[in-house]
């Protein structure tokens, strides 16, 4: 199996693809838009991309270029404990104070925001297409004096050095990123299952007031209860929203169709984008 994640070698995504697909090939790409499409045109034949942070929150590119862009399924879930640390190419070990800027994914630099206020409030923050590309640009120029936010294996795949551990805002760090596959299967990942969920996707029939409250009746009647819901722009005007549901069970025979069927008698547009497993890496 050929497995596509968010690269370069070294990321969060890199690490959740190493405990998850041990034997597997992974094959790493610039952007999450790579990972989405060299799934959807069968380059890979799965893709791990994140989805959601503790701190920060959902990754949008992920959630709209799922709605907007392709047609994948989520087939799975791993949960990551992130620990962010501040490293520097080793000619730079004594040079902590003359630093001219700090680069890192704009999430990790989101994520440490109080740090930096505190110790580094005049350095200058870049944002890289991922960690791990931050690790990378420090190797390749030694001679800069920047410092990038990054997990423990980049700077050892990177040759960094640490210079302060754990520098993320909150200790419950932790971010989700799912499998994605061009059609539904079952696949077996050597970590703890959590729970079951299902994840759909509905746009509200327009002029319609109630809808949404119509929409969740539909559930809370059944007793199926959500983890989650987001709204996301239609991009087709103001005030257009599809909504992301996290539904805590996996799709049966009666109850969430039935919600769904209901959903559509309403007029709305539902999506499900997966019924799977949920995994956390410890």
């Amino acid at each position: 199996m050929k497995v596509g994640f968010l690269g370069p070698i070294a990321t969060f995504t890199d690490l959740a693809v190493q405990h998850a697909f041990p034997d597997e090939d992974r094959i790493s790409f610039r952007t999450i838009p790579d990972c989405i499409e060299a799934v959807h045109n069968q380059e890979v034949d799965v893709a791990v991309v994140p989805l959601e942070n503790t701190l920060e929150g959902s990754v949008h590119l992920t959630v709209d270029y799922l709605f907007h862009e392709v047609d994948l399924k989520i087939i799975s879930e791993i949960t990551v404990p992130i620990q962010q640390h501040l490293m520097v190419h080793p000619n730079n070990e004594s040079k902590m104070n003359e630093l001219e800027k700090i680069l890192s994914h704009s999430h990790a630099i989101a994520q440490c925001h109080q740090y930096l206020h505190q110790h580094y409030r005049g350095v200058s923050t870049e944002y890289t297409t991922s960690t791990a590309a931050a690790a990378k640009f420090l190797k390749e120029h030694p001679e800069m004096k920047f410092a990038a936010i990054a997990n423990e294996l980049a700077a050892e795949i990177y040759g960094l050095t640490i210079m302060k551990r754990n520098i993320h805002d909150l200790k419950l760090n932790h971010t989700r990123f799912i499998v994605l596959s061009r059609e539904e299967r079952s696949i077996s990942l050597p970590l703890r299952k959590q729970e079951d969920k299902t994840t759909v996707m509905v746009t509200l029939p327009s002029d319609q007031s109630g809808a949404l409250h119509q929409v969740l009746s539909a559930l809370a009647w059944r007793k199926i209860n959500l983890s989650k819901i987001e709204s996301r722009p239609l991009k087709t005007g103001l005030g257009n929203y599809f909504f992301i549901l996290d539904i805590n069970q996996a799709i049966d025979e009666i109850l969430l169709p039935g919600a769904f069927e209901e959903m559509k008698a309403l007029g709305c547009d539902v999506k499900v984008i997966g019924s799977y497993p949920t995994h956390l890496l410890d």
